[in-house]
Order: structure tokens, then sequence, then C-alpha cells
């Protein structure tokens, strides 16, 4: 692919200077119209040392209101970021609704450079793939603009250009003993980007390759590919449909199956015993036993630098505060974090649906623990009609794809739906109502809910279904008795944990 580029393509100065005023100022408009759309766009530039990225960046921007966009320049994983996913220091540069980011180099170091200076495993190599493959596909799913540039010079222009950077006072000191060392590599380095192009080359995020030799040229064809993308973009949106308000005007329509799941007894959740249940006695102290042991395991997981997430899912009045105040009890909480999920903030309905969960992982060592979670997607946000049927249908691969690249980094995952029955949340529900100092946790929205229960219970165990994978399965929790409940979670993260330890 890169072998045969010719190299020696040009635009003389005169016809560059007649084509670049209207190109540019074509660009400027687009730009305009994205913005008033709420469109995001995301370009990212690649290519050899000395290509020429910074140059050709600046010449991109310069016709744009630079307060639409942002330029980002990719070092080495600082500490912070090497304790956290690989794509975590990319999820946080999404950029919101009619904005832009500028990527100097990507997620794609791994794939090349680091490939041949690090002599990464195969494994990690297509783990990687998968998961930058998954992660750009999602972005085109959520509506992000994504436009990715490879630019091209050989090894003979490569070392001209070292030479005219050392040359001068100025810009010597870009040049590094390594750079040289990658020159003389050159050709390892050229086979890795050949492989790397192959296999992230697709339908939704396309690589375009720049003829970078003669700066002219390359700034024409870039400029030229991105007004060809945003125009097509445009063009799509010309009957548009408000992206900050995922809200549609028509529902959801999920078959009411709740009677004939309870008589065949075939579901996930109608196989929970509800009876289950522990005397207070015991339940003291197998608390207070596991408590202390869970302490001890979150020092070790700090020592050992694994991260941990805990999502706690179920009905309403199940619970899940509860479990969290008797799971975090004896924790050090330096090393925890607890998350709320409420609904998203304009901020975060500007971007893509995981973004928000994302920008909240813990980093190696670190537990975060999720009062709700990315799971609202496929229950509330499906039965209230709160998104698409296809965004909601599309959520169970983008769930199962996020957390497989968390375990692939070495996070355990636990997941629970803390289950109860529908006369159990009456009970509870009016004991809130009858007690002035809980009164403030039932709410009309908790009573309307309870209306749709069947609703919600199919939409729960098709989620269990799709989601309770061999790496993450979901733990059902039959919180009937709060206490039961309580120490089953107590101990599945205990055992769940000290297997992995």
């Amino acid at each position: 692919m890169l072998k045969e580029l010719d190299l020696s393509l040009k635009i003389e100065k005169e016809i560059f200077k007649g084509i670049y005023p209207d190109l540019s100022g074509h660009l400027a408009e687009l730009q305009r119209h994205c913005r008033e759309k709420g469109i995001a766009q995301l370009i990212l530039f690649e290519g050899m040392s000395a290509s020429g990225k910074g140059t050709l960046i600046n010449r991109l921007i310069q016709p744009l209101d630079p307060r639409g966009f942002k330029v980002f320049t990719i070092k080495p994983p600082n500490e912070e970021e090497a304790l956290r996913p690989y794509l975590w220091r990319y999820w946080i540069k999404i950029p919101s609704a009619g904005r832009m980011a500028v990527l100097d180099r990507s997620w794609y170091q791994r794939l090349w450079v680091e490939k041949v200076e690090q002599k990464l495993s195969p494994h990690l190599i297509h783990q990687t793939v998968l998961e930058i493959n998954s992660f750009e596909k999602q972005l085109r799913d959520a509506g992000i603009v994504l436009i990715k540039f490879w630019l091209q010079i050989d090894k003979k222009e490569q070392r001209k250009r070292f030479k005219i950077l050392e040359s001068h006072p100025q810009t010597r000191w870009r040049i590094t003993s390594q750079d040289w060392q990658r020159n003389k590599d050159y050709n390892r380095y050229l086979k890795a980007a050949e492989e790397m192009l192959q296999d992230t080359d697709t339908g939704y995020a396309p690589w375009h390759i720049i003829e970078a030799v003669d700066e002219r040229w390359a700034t024409v064809k870039i400029i030229q590919k991105t007004v060809s993308v945003w125009e097509n973009v445009l063009e799509s949106q010309k009957s548009p449909v408000e992206k900050s308000n995922p809200a549609p005007k028509t529902k959801t329509v999920i078959p009411k199956t709740e009677k004939k799941k309870e008589e065949t007894g075939s579901s996930l959740l109608s196989r929970a015993d509800l009876s289950l249940k522990l005397e207070k006695k015991e339940y003291q102290d197998t608390l207070s036993r596991y408590q202390k042991e869970l302490r001890e395991v979150e020092y070790d997981l700090y020592r050992k630098r694994i991260p941990m997430v805990i999502v706690f899912e179920g009905w309403d009045a199940a619970g899940k505060g509860g479990n969290i105040r008797r799971l975090t009890y004896e924790l050090d909480p330096r090393g925890y974090e607890v998350v709320p999920v409420a609904a998203p903030t304009e901020q975060e309905k500007a971007r893509p649906y995981l973004w928000r969960f994302w920008i909240r992982m813990p980093k190696a060592g670190h537990i975060t623990i999720f009062d709700r979670s990315w799971y609202g997607r496929v229950m509330v946000e499906r039965v209230e009609g709160f998104c698409s049927e296809e965004e909601w249908n599309r959520a169970y691969r983008e769930i199962r794809e996020m957390e497989q690249q968390l375990i692939s980094f070495g996070t355990i995952v636990l997941k629970f739906w803390l289950h109860i029955s529908k006369e159990e949340q009456l009970k509870r529900f009016k004991a809130r109502e009858d007690n002035p100092l809980k009164q403030w946790k039932i709410t009309r929205e908790d009573w309307r809910n309870r209306e749709k229960w069947p609703l919600y219970r199919d939409a729960v165990e098709e989620m269990l279904l799709r989601t309770s994978t061999t790496y993450a399965p979901w733990t059902v929790v039959e919180a009937e008795d709060k206490y039961y409940a309580r120490v089953k979670v107590l101990k599945t993260v205990i055992d769940s944990t000290r297997n992995i330890l």
C-alpha cells in the first residue's frame, strides 16, 4: 500500500495560491454548519517521523474558528494514564457536539511504533486492533465524524528533513538519536504501519493516505478530503434529528411476557429463591468478618495494582444503597469511589453514551462502585423511550466491548442485580412513605415506574441474558431479605477477588 504511493506528486506555488483561498473559505463555512448542527468531529494525524504532522495540522486549522476546536499532542502515557485501560486517555478527549478535536498522533502508536520498539506480543497487538476497531465503531454510531490521515514520506526524504532540522539551532533539539535509529530501521516501521493500516481500515473509519513530500499537495489533499467528508455528513443531516435530545416521539413497545415467564420458571429472575434469609445474629457475625476481610482485599488490590469495578443495579427499593454502605464500611476511603448515576447532563448527552462512564473508571489499584450504571440504556431509557430501539439494541454490543476492554487491562468487573418481588417493593415503598426520615427516598417517579413492572422485567431479563458473559457475568442477588443480600454481595466480591489474587 505505502510502497506503491507516488511521492513525487506536487502542486506548483501559483496553482496553490489559486486553490487554497476558496478551499479554506469553504472549510470554514462547513465548520460553522457542523457546529450549528451539533456534529462532533475528531481528526487524527499519524505518519512517519518528520512527515509534517504539525505543519499540516496548522494548515488545516488556520481557516477555522479557534473557539470550535482543540489540538492534542499525544505523548507516551504519563503515570496516571498508564494506570488505566489503554483507550481511557482518548475517551476523555472526545469532543462534545458541535466541537472538533485534532490529534497529533493517536491510539495507533501501539500498533506500529510501540510494536517495533517494545516488541509487543502478537496477542496484545491483536487485542489492541479489536479494541480500536470497536472504539471507532462506537464513535461512528454515536455520531462522531472521525477522519484518519496517514502522512507518508520515504526513508530518503525523512533523512533529508532530519538534517535540515539539525542544521538550525532553533530546531536542533527536535532530532534525537532515537529519530536517527528510526530512520535506520525505516523498513521495520513501514512494515508495521502497513499491517496497522490493513487491520484498521474499515468502512466506518477508513484511512486517508496523504503523499506528504510536497507540503502544498498534502495541504490541498487533506482539506479536500475534510471538505468532502463534512459535506457528506451535512447532506445526510438535511432532515436533522436533535442529537442533544435523545428522546424520540414514539415509545418502544415491549411484549408483556411476564406471566408466561413466571408460570414456566424459565427466566433468570424467576429462578431466584427469594425465601433465602439470615438470622440477625448470624448476619452480624458474618458481616463483620467479611468487612474486615474485604479491607485486606482492598490492600491486596492496591499492592498488586489491580483495578476493580463493581456495578449495582436492581429494582427501586431493592437495597442498593444499603449494600454499598456495608460494602464500603471498613474500606480505606482513599482507595475507592462511589459513583451515583443519574440522568445524563447536557455535557454528557453531547458525547457518546459510554463517555460518562469511561471517564470515571478506576486507575490501577483502586475500586469504583457504580450505583446504577451504563445498563440504564437497556432498561430505563429503553422502557421510557429516552433512546431509539436501534440505540438500545446497539448498546448490548457496546457494553460487552467496554467490559471486555476493562478485563483485558486487568480490571475485575463484578455486576450485581438486586432482585425483590413486586409485593416486597410495595411493602418497602409504603414503609418509606410512613417514615419521615425516609420519605425523600420515594418519589412520584418510583410509583410510575412500578406501574411498568412487566416492561421493566422483560428489559432486565434481556439485559441479563445478553450481557452476562464469561468474563463479566451477572450475579443475581436474592434481596427480599436485606441481611442475606448484603452478606451474599460481600462474599461474592471477596471470593471473586481471591480467585484472581
